[in-house]
């Protein structure tokens, strides 16, 4: 596999992880927002991912790459958290405040594996640049 193709794997991993860890903070951010209704009321956000095969042409033959490519957002179908707090100015006639369904011990879980996958993608095009530039010093030998 040439060097062009595992980078561009890489970079798509990292987009991909980049829009999870930002879903992820809109997650957290709004984990204790109140709303009067159901309707109104933030919903958690997932991100859908997809790896996608890519062919490149070579004389000769086909070279199988592929990405990672972010097909939607989509929000979570978890029932929201329905609490009586009658003196909460938010709640309905029937005292009910509704509150996201974002479980933040969840959120921070994924926070840490989206992390971990950045980084491990990060190292992948360290290791990319460091191969072609001991390629390079071979030619200078």
């Amino acid at each position: 596999m040439a060097f062009r193709n595992i980078s561009h794997i890489a970079g798509s991993a990292m987009t991909a992880q980049a829009v999870r860890l930002n879903t992820i903070a809109s997650n957290l951010a709004n984990a204790n927002t109140a709303a009067g209704s159901e309707a109104e009321v933030y919903r958690a956000r997932k991100p859908v991912f997809a790896a996608v095969a890519e062919r490149h042409g070579l004389v000769g033959g086909q070279i199988p790459g592929a990405s990672v490519r972010v097909l939607d957002v989509v929000q979570s179908t978890e029932p929201v958290r329905k609490v009586y707090e009658p003196d909460n100015p938010l709640a309905n006639e029937e005292g009910i405040v509704f509150y996201p369904n974002v479980n933040p011990v969840a959120e921070m879980t994924d926070m840490m594996a989206a992390s971990r996958a950045f980084e491990t993608n990060v190292e992948v095009m360290s290791r990319v640049k460091s191969m072609q530039q001991a390629l390079l010093r071979l030619g200078e030998e």
